[in-house]
């Protein structure tokens, strides 16, 4: 949940295309002893286990039904970070974090739960056209959220992983949530809760995905 801020224009959230399409974030994953050493001697030795309980996710889940692999991903993020804002977490209005990142810290905000379910779910084998990252009114709170969002077909309600509640529930049963807009690697759509939306164009402009995929690239 992002407490501190009020929904921002549309203009000002387009994410970019090229970024996505180019980087295929679990793809160059590569967790070695090296890494988990690195992670353990910066944070401890939980934040190691948590990073493997990642990858063991990933080798166990890949042969799930998809039912099953959007369960083992919400519940797996849900339990194992805690929320705490950007400002209290990081020290900055807004930060993206990497999954591994989130993971070796133990905690994130809305954006980070939906960022690092999206990758992983992508990694799982679950087609990209499936899965959009959704920007959302929390309506009984009054404040912009983010959850992750996932159609079985272009026609279906979609399915929202949220980090507000552990359940999977149909768009139509969160009544609590207004959508706004949502994204994916291949472009960005006006969101409603049935339905795909109305696309409106490709993704282009936000810095905080630029400075995301170099962090990765960095092996962050």
């Amino acid at each position: 949940m992002t407490s501190h801020r009020h929904l921002r224009p549309l203009a000002c959230l387009i994410i970019i295309l090229g970024m996505f399409l180019s980087w295929p974030l679990l793809a160059e994953l590569n967790i070695t002893e090296q890494l988990l050493n690195k992670i353990e001697l910066k944070y401890n030795k939980f934040a190691r286990k948590r990073v493997v309980s990642w990858q063991e996710l990933i080798d166990t889940s890949k042969n799930l039904l998809e039912p099953e692999k959007l369960e083992a991903v919400n519940k797996f993020f849900n339990t194992n970070v805690q929320f705490i804002d950007d400002r209290a977490l990081w020290h900055k209005e807004d930060y993206w974090a990497t999954p591994i990142e989130m993971l070796s810290i133990g905690a994130g905000d809305c954006e980070d739960y939906s960022i690092a379910k999206y990758f992983t779910l992508i990694e799982l084998g679950v087609a990209e056209e499936k899965l959009r990252i959704t920007y959302v009114k929390a309506i009984e709170l009054n404040q912009a959220h983010m959850v992750l969002t996932y159609f079985e077909n272009r026609r279906s309600i979609p399915l929202v992983l949220d980090n507000l509640i552990i359940d999977i529930k149909p768009a139509n049963q969160r009544r609590d949530l207004a959508p706004v807009y949502s994204f994916n690697g291949s472009g960005l759509w006006l969101a409603k809760a049935r339905g795909e939306g109305q696309r409106v164009g490709n993704a282009s402009r936000l810095s905080l995905w630029e400075d995301l995929t170099l962090r990765v690239k960095n092996g962050l």
